[in-house]
């Protein structure tokens, strides 16, 4: 998966020369220490294999001491670890630093950003997430990890059976002021265009009198690893869920932009509403099995994205991590749950 070809991957891990001494700590996400050699990307091409085989073994992996000091130097480093992607269907602005390599999402520091599977609500999104820290903020900010599995496990069986036959479902209202615009979402702000996009990727839509969008997409909340064919918790079912923004936060944009009008909400595939005490079912399962370490300026951060799920603690003091998006893989290919209808 991590490479194109599984195949590869599996004949890597299974030799005993690729392995690397990872430290496994509870609570704490697998930890490579290696000493700085001044070029970084020669390491990493040297060790490729053996990195990938580590986040096929462990789901993730931190890598540190490589010493990473710029978005160009990290950016090389992510284009020897996989095929970075171009996002679309962000839910926030990020800053662009070349193809396939941003910032992390902009999202207010004294917010926590709940556990999540990037772009698990697209058909196609990374099966790689590549994350690089340039500058530790002061306090806080890590980017925690959770096995999609233990979720599994920890949630309760009925529950998770619901969404299993179902899906989930997101609504997003975008306009210009909150979240990511139609532009930085879409690639472009053209009605035609964004409506081919729209179509061809299974989303309803529907133009609002402002001239915002509003759209729908259902998709599955449990798939299967394409390469262990594990059965994963793969959604962002409460992160973007009404119930876990922050309570102040959601009485002024309930009141802005009226209850249908938030920037993004899920529900049940029927379109039943998720209630509070759904949404904290999950936070709680997420807190349990969470895996944390603070970041070190030039820290290297490689994640399994079906298998692991990550997060943004939040912080204080200044804060650059350089995120890429590699490895695309269609949600096909992953045994959903739920039959996905692209319009004609």
């Amino acid at each position: 998966m991590l490479d194109g070809t599984g195949r590869a991957i599996e004949m890597s891990f299974a030799s005993p020369a690729l392995r690397l001494d990872v430290e496994r700590q509870p609570g704490k996400p697998p930890l490579l220490q290696v000493e700085a050699t001044g070029d970084a990307s020669r390491w990493v091409v040297e060790h490729r294999d053996a990195l990938r085989a580590s986040v096929v073994e462990h789901g993730a992996l931190l890598v540190r001491g490589l010493g990473l000091r710029d978005a160009a130097e990290t950016g090389a480093v992510f284009r020897q670890l996989g095929s970075l992607m171009t996002e679309r269907e962000s839910f926030a602005s990020r800053r662009y630093y070349a193809d396939g390599v941003y910032s992390s999402s902009k999202w207010p520091p004294n917010q926590p950003m709940c556990m999540h599977h990037e772009l698990s609500y697209a058909l196609e999104f990374p099966s790689l997430m590549l994350f690089a820290c340039l500058v530790a903020p002061t306090d806080g900010g890590a980017t925690p990890v959770a096995e999609s599995q233990a979720l599994l496990h920890a949630l309760p069986a009925e529950l998770v059976q619901r969404f299993e036959r179902g899906g989930w479902l997101l609504i997003r209202n975008y306009n210009d002021e909150i979240g990511a615009s139609l532009a930085e979402a879409f690639g472009t702000d053209d009605r035609d265009a964004v409506e081919s996009y729209c179509r061809a990727n299974a989303i309803r839509f529907e133009w609002r009198p402002d001239g915002g969008l509003r759209t729908w997409q259902r998709r599955s909340a449990v798939v299967k690893h394409p390469l262990t064919g594990q059965r994963c918790w793969f959604n962002q079912i409460a992160f973007l869920n009404e119930w876990t923004i922050d309570p102040e936060v959601r009485e002024y944009l309930v009141e802005v932009c009226g209850e249908d009008g938030l920037p993004f909400n899920t529900r049940f595939g029927d379109g039943t509403p998720i209630g509070p005490d759904v949404v904290q079912l999950i936070n709680e399962a997420y807190d349990a099995n969470t895996m944390r370490e603070r970041w070190q300026a030039g820290d290297l951060m490689l994640v399994d994205n079906v298998r692991t799920a990550h997060g943004r603690e939040a912080f204080a003091g200044a804060r650059e991590v350089v995120v890429g998006m590699a490895n695309a893989m269609r949600l096909a290919d992953s045994s959903p749950t739920i039959e996905v209808t692209r319009s004609a």
